[in-house]
C-alpha cells in the first residue's frame, strides 16, 4: 500500500471524498486542515523517541502522521467505527501505532497504559470535540493516571476557564480542578477556518502539565471538591449560604460560619472570590470538625 502523508486541506477533502465520509454531528467532528495549528499542536506536546502518546479522536490520522513521526508509539482511540478502515490505510506505513475503536470514557487506561507504555513517559493529545471536551479532561485528571502532559484542541471559550484566575467570570470547579492536578497554559489560538467542517466559534490549543508533587495537600480532597462543587453551583450567593444550602454537605451552619472564620475569610465572601488555596485550608477546617 503506498504511503500517503495528509499535508494540506486538499488530502484531507480529497480522503473524504475518496471513502464516502460522512461527518456525524453527534460526535462533534471537525478535522484540522491548518499544518501551522498541527505544528504548534506537535511543538506544544514536546514528543520524543521516549514517549507513548495516547490521542483521543484521530479523524483520519492528520495529526496521528505526525505523533507517529515523533514519539515510540501512538495509541489512537477512535469512537467512530467509520474512521477505521480510513485510519488503517493513512497509519498503515507506522508500525508503532496501536488502533483501537472504543470510546475513551470507557477504556481501562491504567490497564491500557501499563500493557502499552512500558514504564516510558506518557502524553495525552488531542483534537476533543466540544460537546465532550469537560468530561474527558476531568476523567483523565480524576482517575489519577501516570501522564505527563495533556495538550488538546478545544473551545476556545473552555480553553479560558481552565486556566481563569479567582475572581474573573470564566472562573469555575473546572478551573481549580485544572489548578489542582495541573499548570495550565494556552499555547496557540485557531480561527474557525483552520477546520472541516467549519465551527461556529474558535478554538484553542491547552497544555495541561500535570504536578510532580501537588501544590497543595488538602485533608481530604473528596470534601475539598465536594465544597468547591457546592460553592459553583449557587455562585451568586454568599459562600456561607451557599455550602449550607448544598444537600451533599452535612455541616451546620454555625459550624460553616466557624470554619470560614478560622480559615481567615470574610462571612460575605463569595466561592468565585477563593483560590485554591483558600478551599484547601476551608476543607482543613471543616474536616476537623
Amino acid at each position: 500500500m503506498k504511503k500517503r502523508m495528509i499535508e494540506k486541506a486538499s488530502d484531507t477533502i480529497d480522503i473524504i471524498k475518496e471513502h464516502g465520509f460522512v461527518f456525524q454531528k453527534k460526535y462533534g467532528q471537525n478535522f484540522l486542515i491548518d499544518a501551522h495549528v498541527l505544528d504548534k499542536i506537535i511543538s506544544a506536546a514536546d514528543i520524543s523517541k521516549e514517549d507513548v502518546v495516547i490521542e483521543i479522536g484521530p479523524g483520519i490520522g492528520v495529526l496521528s502522521q505526525r505523533i507517529a513521526q515523533k514519539a515510540h508509539k501512538l495509541i489512537a482511540i477512535e469512537i467512530d467505527k467509520n474512521l477505521i478502515p480510513i485510519l488503517t490505510k493513512t497509519l498503515f506505513d507506522y508500525e508503532n501505532v496501536v488502533l483501537l475503536n472504543e470510546d475513551v470514557l470507557k477504556v481501562d487506561l491504567e490497564a491500557l497504559i501499563g500493557k502499552e507504555a512500558e514504564g516510558r513517559r506518557v502524553k495525552v493529545v488531542a483534537n476533543l470535540p466540544y460537546y465532550i471536551t469537560t468530561p474527558i479532561i476531568m476523567d483523565l485528571l480524576e482517575r489519577k493516571l501516570k501522564l505527563e502532559s495533556i495538550t488538546v484542541m478545544i473551545q476556545k471559550e473552555v480553553a479560558q476557564r481552565l486556566i481563569a484566575k479567582p475572581g474573573t467570570k470564566e472562573y469555575g470547579a473546572i478551573s481549580l480542578a485544572v489548578a489542582y492536578y495541573t499548570e495550565a497554559k494556552i499555547v496557540a489560538n485557531v480561527p474557525p477556518n483552520s477546520f472541516i467542517p467549519r465551527p461556529a466559534v474558535s478554538s484553542a490549543v491547552v497544555r495541561l502539565k500535570l504536578h510532580e508533587l501537588k501544590p497543595f495537600k488538602p485533608k481530604d480532597e473528596k470534601l475539598m471538591f465536594n465544597l468547591i462543587r457546592a460553592s459553583f453551583n449557587q455562585r451568586r450567593k454568599t459562600l456561607q449560604n451557599g455550602l449550607n444550602n448544598a444537600a451533599g454537605l452535612s455541616f451546620t451552619k454555625e459550624e460553616i460560619a466557624k470554619a470560614i472564620s478560622f480559615a481567615g475569610l470574610d462571612e460575605r465572601v463569595r466561592g468565585e472570590a477563593l483560590s485554591l488555596e483558600d478551599f484547601v485550608v476551608l476543607s482543613d477546617c471543616l474536616s476537623k470538625l
